[in-house]
């Protein structure tokens, strides 16, 4: 079990006036009692100094083999069903600033989805440097690697938009230091350039554990290059 940091708190209050926090200041409520849950975990489990921390939608918290996939990594897991980077950035603190990591991975998926509600890909751009700003605050050296949207069928229509969020997370990433972007989309299209079915449950949204595979390696391989190079 971890101390608890408050540090956090006082960069929380002087920020919280400043956008996007108070852009989107309704949408952190639908989520609270699954961040409570989240944060009972953090009383209950026993882990290292040098675990990966992951954190992000419901990709993550439905990886129920996580620990498996990831070893001889160590992770936590810490994702909740549906977030966005609008409401995301409400809980950052609280989901990192518990845990001293070697790692923190970000997986977020939700803010372009064919709903009324969507973001256009810069307004996703800049909630996701406000993140990578709320963690530099916190874990100022940890790196930080954010996994690639993954192409779906039940998201087709809208995949120019996401993969052009795509686009501009990883150039930022590529000018940042110690900041990580985890191309994946390319393994989960087909030879007709649409999302392989097969990698995903009946919905076509999330993954199945040939869809986890995937992932496990090319995010253990981006561990390995950043944190154990040669």
């Amino acid at each position: 079990m971890k101390s608890f940091n408050y540090g956090y708190l006082l960069m929380a209050i002087i920020v919280f006036s400043c956008t996007p926090l108070k852009k989107y200041a309704d949408t952190a409520g639908p989520w609270e009692k699954e961040i409570r849950d989240l944060e009972v975990l953090d009383q209950q489990e026993q882990y290292s100094d040098h675990a990966i921390l992951f954190v992000g939608s419901s990709s993550i918290r439905l990886w129920k083999n996580i620990h498996e996939d990831m070893a001889p990594y160590e992770a936590i897991r810490r994702g909740y069903g549906g977030a966005h980077f609008t409401d995301l950035i409400h809980f950052t603190g609280r989901l990192v600033a518990p845990h001293q990591v070697d790692a923190v991975v970000c997986f977020v998926a939700n803010d372009i989805s064919g709903s009324d509600q969507d973001l256009n890909p810069r307004e996703v751009l800049k909630l996701f440097q406000f993140f990578v700003h709320q963690v530099r605050e916190i874990k100022p050296q940890t790196p930080l690697f954010l996994i690639e949207i993954t192409p779906t069928n039940s998201r087709w229509s809208v995949w120019p938009q996401i993969r052009e969020a795509n686009r501009l997370m990883k150039d930022y990433c590529l000018k940042e230091p110690n900041l990580y972007f985890i191309e994946t989309a390319a393994h989960y299209l087909g030879a007709d350039g649409k999302p392989k079915s097969e990698l995903f449950i009946s919905d076509q949204l999330h993954m199945n554990q040939s869809g986890y595979d995937i992932w496990k390696g090319l995010i253990k391989e981006e561990l390995n290059q950043v944190l154990h190079p040669g």
